[in-house]
């Protein structure tokens, strides 16, 4: 049985994503920040047909909980096939590039880029232990330099998100060289945008949340065929997925 591990999935596309992986046959490690909070929910889950889903206490700013989960997995499977990183927050708003303090844009990019890099970083050693390692950076379409500045894009005005997307930017960053250090294994890397989704990160506008499990997991569970080091948002780009980065 192949074991996952979703960061921040006590709630919203993550919960969705672990959800839609347990009825795929895979065992889910539910990452949250709250250990009773994901303790609650992982029953929840179970007693609604959801089975295999365990809560993980890790938070990824906080490097002992990281080291932790990771410990607890290690001693658990001794491995880890899958890696999604989902944990991400937006910042406060609206965010002014002029503006808004560089200390607002650190609290951001400390859950959204370092985070992503603790969390990798700690879990690499379980991945390599694979035989088809996967990493899914959950990401966004506003992360990309090329489509927010092309004056021709649907959201091109939509100035809203500069810390969020400046953040995620660099997380694609770090996803291309991360694809590129290990493209010579058995390693799938690749940052995912799941689309405009009823979240309370919307304020539950947008898409169904059941479409974004689905295009987080497609390449989550690509085979050794499938692309490695790319920007994928079917929303932006329904025919390919793949965007520019």
């Amino acid at each position: 049985m192949k074991s996952v591990l979703i960061t921040g999935a006590n709630k919203g596309i993550g919960l969705e994503t672990a959800k839609q992986l347990s009825k795929k046959g895979l065992f889910i490690y539910l990452g949250s920040r709250d250990i009773e909070k994901g303790n609650a929910i992982a029953k929840e889950l179970s007693e609604n047909g959801y089975p295999n889903i365990k809560a993980i206490e890790i938070d990824v700013t906080k490097p002992e909980t990281i080291l932790s989960a990771k410990n607890s997995i290690e001693k658990e499977q001794g491995y880890l096939d899958i890696l999604i990183n989902n944990a991400g927050i937006s910042g406060v708003l609206p965010q002014n590039a002029l503006a808004t303090s560089a200390e607002k844009y650190h609290e951001v990019f400390d859950v959204n880029m370092y985070g992503v890099v603790r969390v990798t970083q700690a879990f690499m050693v379980l991945l390599k232990k694979a035989v088809e390692p996967r990493i899914v950076n959950v990401s966004t379409s506003v992360g990309s330099l090329s489509l927010q500045s092309n004056p021709q894009w649907p959201a091109y005005d939509y100035a809203k998100y500069a810390i969020y997307a400046s953040s995620k930017a660099a997380m694609n960053m770090y996803t291309v060289h991360l694809a590129y250090e290990l493209r010579n294994s058995a390693f799938k890397i690749n940052a995912v945008c799941p689309g405009y989704t009823k979240t309370d990160f919307t304020d539950h506008n947008g898409g169904e949340v059941e479409e974004a499990g689905k295009r987080i997991i497609k390449y989550a569970l690509v085979d050794q065929n499938g692309p490695t080091g790319k920007f994928f948002s079917e929303e932006s780009n329904p025919q390919t997925g793949e965007i520019s980065w």
